[in-house]
């Protein structure tokens, strides 16, 4: 049995929701910084050049990537074997956003109702949501996520009969309907499977992962690039203004269903995807 103190928590998620909103993820930068090399839109390439000086002058200025700076995303993996102690775990995270957003100044998004709509003005409560697993270790994913890109997100229960290429014309028609209001070049995060909550969450776990690294399924796999190819080809483009960079990469998670069913939701992540892994 491992102890693990809340308050050491607040201070992870402090320092990681600041960083999430200042410094670009290495692999969404390398990822940019490679599709400029084969944009040929000059429009797209000066766009792209644009979205990788933002970074660097954030970076270097400690300013936020965006003006939205989201809604808190936060993924647990508890180890059955951690103890936490010293008060409540969703007191702690929350407490962390609430002191990294005030004292970076980051700005105060989310409402404590979406009929009162009245803001917070601390940017919580964070949306947590934890999982069991074996081990003594607790890891956090944390991602600052904005409206524009989250108002694209889509769930659809297809019939299984519509199969893969049903699940394609879905991601893609959820691509193409975005549009330019994601910011695009777009990150797509694919849930299949589970039900319709379970796919929801599966597409918004797919967006952690790193742009390099593929599903370990090699069916899957082939579908993520087939998809990538194929949004490519809808001329959508950095900002929505045309160019052969629409995504910069598409993830799938799946996950086992019924019989009678096909979830699919597609959850799309901007250009300045934000997000933070904590390991304790």
């Amino acid at each position: 049995m491992r102890t693990i103190d809340v308050k050491d928590i607040t201070e992870q998620v402090k320092l990681a929701v600041i960083k999430a909103n200042i410094e670009l993820p290495a692999d969404v930068e390398a990822a940019l910084n490679a599709a400029l090399q084969r944009e040929n839109h000059p429009r797209a390439r000066k766009i792209l050049s644009i979205v990788l000086e933002n970074a660097s002058i954030a970076r270097q200025e400690r300013l936020p990537l965006c003006q939205d700076t989201g809604i808190v995303n936060v993924v647990m993996e508890i180890g059955q074997d951690v103890h936490l102690a010293g008060g409540s775990l969703h007191d702690a995270v929350n407490q962390g956003v609430r002191e990294g957003y005030l004292e970076a100044f980051l700005r105060k998004s989310v409402l404590n109702c979406p009929l009162a709509r009245i803001n917070t003005r601390d940017n919580t409560p964070a949306i947590i949501e934890t999982e069991i697993v074996d081990g003594e270790s607790l890891r956090m994913w944390i991602m600052p996520k904005g409206a524009g890109s989250e108002n694209m997100g889509t769930v659809a229960m297809l019939k299984p009969a519509e199969g893969q290429a049903g699940i394609t014309d879905f991601v893609l028609d959820s691509i193409a309907r975005a549009g330019g209001n994601p910011c695009p070049p777009v990150i797509v995060g694919v849930g299949i499977g589970g039900n319709l909550s379970r796919a929801a969450a599966l597409a918004k776990k797919a967006l952690f992962r790193p742009l390099n690294k593929a599903n370990p399924d090699p069916d899957v796999a082939r579908m993520e690039s087939e998809l990538l190819s194929a949004a490519n080809m809808l001329g959508i483009g950095p900002q929505g203004l045309g160019g052969l960079t629409t995504a910069l990469a598409v993830h799938i998670e799946t996950y086992p269903t019924h019989i009678a069913q096909l979830p699919v939701a597609v959850n799309l992540g901007c250009h300045c995807l934000r997000r933070v892994l904590i390991e304790m």
